[in-house]
């Protein structure tokens, strides 16, 4: 990932609605949601969502799919890990305190 590449996807990110878009997208792995049920679970309009959806998709965070009469929409897991990538080895230097602050513990 380049800089210019980055800095479009954290910039389609800094925005609350479309951080819910990706959180409620992420763990639904490939199956993904529909464009109406995406608009139920975050309370948006139709027309709002599209607005949101489209810079996401414009940053490659979401991919969409046509099913029927459907769109359906699924997080892009290997952008959103180079964006993750990209902050910790090329902005941080891979700096062993920063990516120690970043191991997930499982559950108990």
């Amino acid at each position: 990932m380049d800089e210019p590449q980055a800095l479009n996807a954290l910039s389609a990110m800094a925005n609350d609605t479309r951080l819910q878009i990706v959180r409620l997208l992420v763990p639904l792995g490939t199956e993904g949601l529909a464009a109406g049920k995406i608009a139920c679970k975050i309370g948006i309009s139709a027309s709002g969502l599209s607005f949101h959806l489209s810079a996401l998709e414009q940053a490659g965070l979401v991919t969409s799919t046509k099913s029927a009469r459907q769109v359906i929409y699924q997080a892009d897991h290997a952008r959103l890990g180079a964006v993750i990538g990209y902050l910790l080895n090329d902005c941080c230097g891979a700096h062993p305190e920063i990516c120690d602050c970043t191991q997930v513990s499982a559950a108990p």
